[in-house]
């Protein structure tokens, strides 16, 4: 049955986490996937991929057909690039089918498009095509995510407590092992831990010090006692392909008093964003408690000028982000924030930096349901981990 118009998806779903989640289906080669809008409004999807992972999306892909390059050979055939055949045959796909006019997500390569337009194909984007989609997760996604940050905190106490447990060399320095407890070799430690239970890992972020009041600093060098140590990790399982993400701050030997202040206000943040996160509520507002809490405490928002002093302290990002297949996620929870929906999976993670002392930063993940949301962390906030 011809078709006049059509959703055209393209990419490596390895990669491409717009196109795997319309799928649920991993394969790493150029993938198109079509859906034809027919003329009683029922929809048929198409799936083109490589020859020798056609078995395995039959059985395993969310679409109604499953196809190859060579079953929509153009008149003037295939490239040998196989990216560039897929394309060609996506393009003739549609042709085939009678589709004039495609609506492309955020996500289409380039290529796929300009094949589509040579075929006399209208491509037009809708840059909020799935992004509702993957904002509400259902209960599988909800489950992968809470198995993600439990692995995440197994990760984030096994390196707090290796931070507090090491000892205090006579110049402030510390030793794990016999050895200088290098940021490094923290980052190497999560990195392994997780491997063990069958996650990827991104550099994690072992930052201690001062250079700590740059929210995103990854950490270099030798830790101290005494001074707040940031540890951010936010790794992807393998198998899912969903991922956590966990902030704690911890301090070995004595705790400064203002580290001390600091975390309060973080905490005290922490739990009004919190509170303020239910469906329909804007990312805007639940930042706007975030500020509140913050400015109640005394504390700024903002980035420091060049006129202020060392010691300014102050929140520079913003509240936090969805979650999911990437890291970072729509909604935002800061300015213009979007309406927070059901299924939503966000990070709460206020912090608060000082260039002459470092940073304090706390950060869980919660999940948005009709009249308030579940959080995913059972970890202690606090920065002694001994």
């Amino acid at each position: 049955m011809a078709s006049n118009q059509a959703i055209l998806m393209a990419g490596i779903p390895a990669s491409n986490a717009a196109l795997f989640h319309r799928l649920r289906f991993s394969v790493g080669d150029p993938t198109a996937f079509i859906q034809l809008m027919e003329e009683n409004q029922s929809a048929n999807s198409i799936l083109i991929l490589r020859d020798i992972e056609m078995e395995r999306a039959r059985a395993n892909a969310r679409v109604d057909q499953v196809g190859c390059p060579a079953d929509y050979t153009p008149e003037g055939g295939l490239s040998g690039d196989r990216e560039t055949a897929t394309a060609q045959a996506a393009a003739e796909c549609l042709r085939r089918h009678g589709v004039q006019r495609v609506t492309a997500d955020r996500s289409l390569p380039l290529i796929y498009a300009d094949f589509a337009q040579r075929a006399g194909i209208t491509v037009e984007l809708d840059d909020e095509l799935g992004v509702l989609d993957r904002r509400a997760k259902d209960e599988q996604e909800l489950e992968w995510l809470r198995e993600a940050q439990a692995t995440t905190e197994g990760a984030m106490e096994m390196a707090c407590r290796m931070i507090a447990g090491s000892t205090a060399k006579g110049d402030g320095t510390l030793v794990h092992d016999g050895e200088p407890l290098t940021a490094e070799r923290v980052r190497a430690a999560v990195d392994h831990w997780l491997l063990d239970r069958g996650y990827a890992n991104v550099p994690a972020i072992i930052a201690g010090g001062p250079i700590a009041a740059d929210c995103h600093n990854l950490g270099h060098g030798v830790l101290r006692t005494e001074e707040p140590v940031i540890v951010d990790i936010f790794p992807q399982n393998r198998s899912t392909l969903y991922n956590g993400d966990c902030t704690r701050t911890v301090v070995h030997g004595a705790i400064p008093d203002e580290a001390t202040q600091m975390l309060a206000a973080v905490i005290a943040a922490k739990a009004a964003a919190i509170s303020a996160t239910k469906a329909g509520v804007t990312g805007e507002q639940v930042h706007q408690a975030t500020r509140d809490a913050m400015e109640s405490h005394g504390f700024q928002m903002g980035l420091p000028s060049e006129d202020d002093p060392l010691s300014y302290c102050a929140m520079t990002h913003g509240t936090g982000h969805g979650i999911g297949l990437d890291v970072h996620e729509p909604p935002l929870l800061d300015r213009k924030g979007p309406p927070l929906v059901v299924g939503d999976v966000l990070t709460i993670e206020p912090g608060l930096y000082r260039r002459d002392l470092g940073g304090v930063r706390v950060e869980d993940m919660v999940a948005v349901t009709a009249d308030g949301c579940e959080n995913f962390n059972r970890l202690q906030e606090g920065l002694d981990w001994s």
